[in-house]
């Protein structure tokens, strides 16, 4: 699995939340099948995600920059949450940890 090409399809045609208000935001509510976190995701951050249970994170092993332009942006993401993946078949990351 291409994991650029399957984030892209799932912002594409799926429901992605980018940035780490929004992200946290969608973790309470319970509605994040997934979360991504850049490589440089600030620590204080990547510590809060430990404290929820039944969360899937992948880190991803790029920068935010990267990271952003992987989901084919113009600016930073250091934190993504997938809410619904459409066409992507991103959640299989799930199966294969």
């Amino acid at each position: 699995m291409d994991f650029n090409a399957s984030l892209r399809r799932a912002i594409k045609t799926g429901d992605v939340i980018l940035g780490q208000n929004n992200t946290e935001k969608c973790i309470k509510e319970g509605k994040a099948q997934m979360v991504v976190i850049a490589a440089n995701c600030p620590e204080n951050f990547r510590s809060q995600l430990g404290s929820y249970e039944n969360l899937f994170i992948h880190t991803f092993e790029g920068s935010s920059v990267a990271l952003g332009k992987a989901c084919g942006k113009p600016f930073m993401v250091s934190t993504l949450a997938i809410v619904s993946p459409g066409e992507s078949d991103i959640l299989s990351l799930k199966r294969t940890a």
